[in-house]
């Protein structure tokens, strides 16, 4: 009877948890041999917490050094290098009343001979945060879901507008003994800055170590496009997600998913990929992922790409994604 009631457990999935964590200690790189914050089961979610790009918690209190320090990682039980992992993000919500963000565009972002004439890059030291003079501080509403610039004050356009939470930095643990900084992308996820990376969506990230070993942070009260300024209304987060496995999907890198679209994202390091580069691997990506998982023809592909496809800067400085309308997309063919 023992031996069948074991028998009967190895072939009956556990129930799913919900585990609540919250980091003590923080990371800057998504390193494979940084300890294990939490080990969870496929199915399972969590519930904790992101602290901000410059290190301050929920209550305004520096616990870490920046740039964009990391909560994690979890370790996902099964993961092997080859599969993927699959987070939904249930909830990405706002847990205390100001952010920041930069007093001007980056360099990057606009030609050199405008930056001639433009303003200085100083504002006010510690306007924002203690010991610097480049950042604005802006005020956010938890209750009406708002976010607004506490100074300087525009004479011709108010500074307040509804926000929309995301995570900047969402990655495994890179491929190899290689721990790239928290302040950079690459196939492995990492400091993307995509601003689709909300409520309700899910990212998808290949895996290349044991566990997969899962970071979060960045939080972004709001960001547009091309995160131009270098910076989101940066704050830090209360978020829950959902993790699932899949086996042997063989991931060229990040994708995402969410009510109306699949994106395929050309994730790769800021300032050293051109756009034009990650917009190809974007695209070689979803020819993929059209042809092996939605059935289309390889010319089919191409066609939908080239008449509903939607390219999204996601940061002006190196990655491009690719999104495709999921209502022009045949239903999904279930992997052999």
């Amino acid at each position: 009877m023992k031996q069948a009631l074991l028998a009967l457990a190895a072939v009956i999935p556990l129930a799913a948890e919900v585990h609540t964590v919250y980091a003590s200690k923080f990371w800057n790189s998504f390193h494979n041999r940084h300890p294990v914050l939490k080990r969870v089961r496929p199915g399972d979610s969590v519930a904790t917490r992101t602290i901000d790009a410059s290190g301050l918690d929920e209550k305004g209190a520096s616990v870490a050094q920046g740039p964009n320090p990391l909560t994690g990682p979890f370790f996902i039980e099964g993961a092997e290098p080859g599969d993927a992992i699959h987070v939904r993000f249930d909830r990405i919500r706002m847990n205390r009343n100001m952010g920041w963000t930069r007093y001007r565009l980056g360099a990057y972002a606009v030609t050199p001979e405008s930056m001639e004439k433009t303003y200085p890059a100083s504002y006010r030291k510690g306007a924002a945060v203690p010991g610097r003079d480049e950042l604005l501080p802006w005020d956010l509403d938890l209750a009406k879901g708002t976010v607004k610039l506490r100074e300087p004050t525009s004479k011709a356009v108010k500074f307040e507008f509804p926000a929309r939470p995301m995570l900047g930095c969402v990655g495994v643990a890179a491929q190899g003994d290689f721990g790239p900084s928290s302040g950079i992308s690459g196939t492995y996820g990492g400091n993307m800055d995509y601003n689709e990376v909300v409520e309700g969506s899910t990212v998808m990230l290949p895996v290349y170590h044991q566990g997969a070993l899962l970071f979060i942070g960045d939080g972004h009260a709001l960001q547009a496009d091309g995160e131009p300024t270098g910076t989101g209304i940066e704050t830090s987060m209360d978020v829950s997600f959902t993790v699932t496995l899949r086996k042997r999907a063989n991931l060229p890198g990040p994708r995402l998913e969410n009510a109306e679209f699949i994106v395929a994202i050309g994730s790769q390091p800021e300032f050293v990929s051109s756009l034009d580069r990650t917009l190809r691997v974007a695209t070689s990506d979803m020819v993929h992922w059209l042809t092996s998982e939605y059935g289309l023809e390889p010319w089919a592909a191409h066609q939908l790409i080239g008449y509903q496809g939607k390219y999204d800067v996601i940061t002006v400085g190196g990655s491009m994604g690719l999104r495709i309308p999921k209502k022009h997309l045949p239903a999904r063919r279930e992997r052999q």
